[in-house]
This record gives C-alpha cells, structure tokens and sequence, in this order.
C-alpha cells in the first residue's frame, strides 16, 4: 500500500495491537506513529505509554519507512493530535489518519486511496471517513454518499486542506458576527445544540477536542466529507478508560464481518451527485447527537424531582 498512514496513539497497549494487526495485511509502506506522553506524577499511565510505545517499535514487523514522533510530556487531545497530524502533512501530501481504537476492515484501505486519487484536485471535498451511522439505510445512488459531518474514526485528508485547520480559532467569531450559524445548522434545536457546543469549546476549551474544531471549520468553508454507505471502521474504544467515548458504542458502527469478508461496498459505484445528504445529517444529528441533550434532560428533571421530594 503505497497511501502513507498515521497511527496517533497514547496509553491503551491492546487497542494499539488490533489496530497494527488489521493494518498488516495491506503492509504499508510509510507509517507515522505519533504517541502522547503520560502524565508523569501518573505511575501507571507512565507504564501504559511505555507499552504501547513498545508495541508501536515491535509488532510492525513487515518492510517499511518507521517516522516517530513520541511525545515526552502529555499534550492532551486536542494539542497533541493537531501537533501529530501537523507533523505527519510537513512529510507526506495525503494520508490516512487512524487513531489507536479505530479498527477498519480491509476494504476501507482500498477506499480511502481510490477516493483520495479521485478527489485530490476536487476542492469541494475535504475529508474521506470509513465511518457510516446510517443503521443500514442507504443514501443516494453510489456506495458512497457526501456529509456535513467530518467523522474521524478512520479518516484520509490532504495536505492542503489540513493547513487551513489553524483558522479555527478565529473561525466561531467571525460566524457568529456575520450571523451565518443558521446556513449550516438548519433547524432550531441543532442550532441550539452546536451554539451550546461551541460557546462551551471556545470558552472554556471542553471538551478538550480538536475533531468538533475541524468540523466547524469544514463547514465555514463549505466542505464536503465522504461517507460510505457501509460501515468500514469499528471503533474499539469505548469505555471508563476513554477520553471522549465513555459510553457504549452505537451498534450501527460495528463491523460485522468475519475475517476478511468484504463488506459490500466494492464494485465501486460512484454516486450521480456531488450534494450533501440532508436526510442522512439529519438523521445522524437525531441519533448520535441530539439524544444527549434529551439524557441531559432526564437527568435533570430526575434531580429536581428527587431534590423535592427529599425536601
């Protein structure tokens, strides 16, 4: 495989070792291993770091061009991924980035280098993802369809697109002052939804993410994002030792495959249409993003009402 890959790792030794073994079949030739460092007063975050990083140096086993760059002290999510992805556009144009829990199927390799060929002068199309939360509902006439929303479990991109990623810190400013929100969050509750999102990002940086920034700025620069009508990448990170992804993963991101099987997506068929898919945003705003705000709610109101009553 001649597409270079970025693995972006930090403290999970098991998740990593997935992620190398489903990526030695395709055996790509020019890896770039990006590892956090730990946070030093943690003894067993400082043992994690090691044996992932051992992992990292050991189990890619097959011929290849090895770049590192392993962190001494932690970044945190958000700084340490923008400083790995940086480092891996200062070598390579294009590339895929895989963060250590993000285990894609075989297909997703051929998939993402046919389509980073494809659109590499296309402009309008700024991410290509593996990932699909469309519960089994197909969208347009292709095997892949276009998106709003930037998913980055398994994801490829190009060099010109990422250096743009510095003006996100002015970018949530210059929207709100020219009053354009309502031009990419089409309906009042995902207006309301991002606008409490984002205020929270940029004031007080929580989550401590750097994938809700991207998003934005796709957006703010009418990007379009490639997702394929089958899910390509599993995510295995799930759980009280995640960062973001504490909670169980949605089933409509499960690969189910045994082994190598393919998953349908190839003959390739490329969609009629360079347009968004409005029904399939909207249903990924309704089933991976709104239902937190509804949890949020029920919390809540479950609080108060024990709060009264023990009154």
């Amino acid at each position: 495989m001649k597409l270079p890959i970025l693995i972006i790792a930090w403290k999970r030794p098991f998740c990593t070792s997935q992620l190398i073994n489903a990526i030695r079949d395709v055996k790509p030739k020019n890896i770039f291993l990006a590892c956090d460092g730990p946070n030093i007063k943690n003894k067993e975050e400082i043992e994690l770091v090691k044996q992932t990083r051992n992992i990292l140096d050991k189990e890619i086993d097959w011929p290849c061009e090895k770049h590192k760059l392993y962190n001494s002290s932690n970044q945190g999510c958000r700084l340490g991924v923008t400083k790995a992805i940086n480092w891996f556009f200062e070598n390579v144009r294009e590339g895929i980035i895989l963060e250590d829990d993000c285990i894609p199927h075989p297909d997703f390799f051929k998939f993402t280098e046919l389509l980073i060929d494809r659109y590499r002068n296309d402009k309008r199309v700024w991410t290509i993802s593996g990932n699909n939360f469309q519960n089994g509902k197909w969208r347009g006439d292709g095997s892949y369809y276009f998106s709003k929303f930037a998913h980055c479990w398994g994801w490829a991109t190009w060099k010109d697109r990422w250096e743009i990623y510095p003006e996100e810190e002015f970018i949530w400013k210059k929207l709100i002052k020219a009053r354009m929100l309502d031009n990419i969050f089409t309906t009042r509750k995902e207006l309301r939804y991002w606008n409490s999102i984002f205020n929270k990002l940029y004031k007080d940086n929580k989550p401590d993410s750097w994938a809700y920034r991207w998003f934005l700025l796709c957006q703010a620069k009418g990007g379009l994002n490639i997702l394929p009508n089958k899910n390509l990448v599993q995510n295995i990170g799930f759980g009280s030792n995640a960062t973001h992804t504490k909670r169980e993963e949605k089933s409509s991101t499960k690969l189910n495959y045994k082994n190598n099987e393919s998953t349908g997506i190839f003959p390739l068929v490329e969609p009629s249409f360079v347009l968004r898919s409005n029904d399939a945003d909207n249903y990924t705003f309704l089933t991976q993003f709104s239902p937190r705000m509804n949890i949020r709610l029920v919390n809540k109101l479950i609080y108060l009402s024990k709060k009264i009553f023990f009154q």
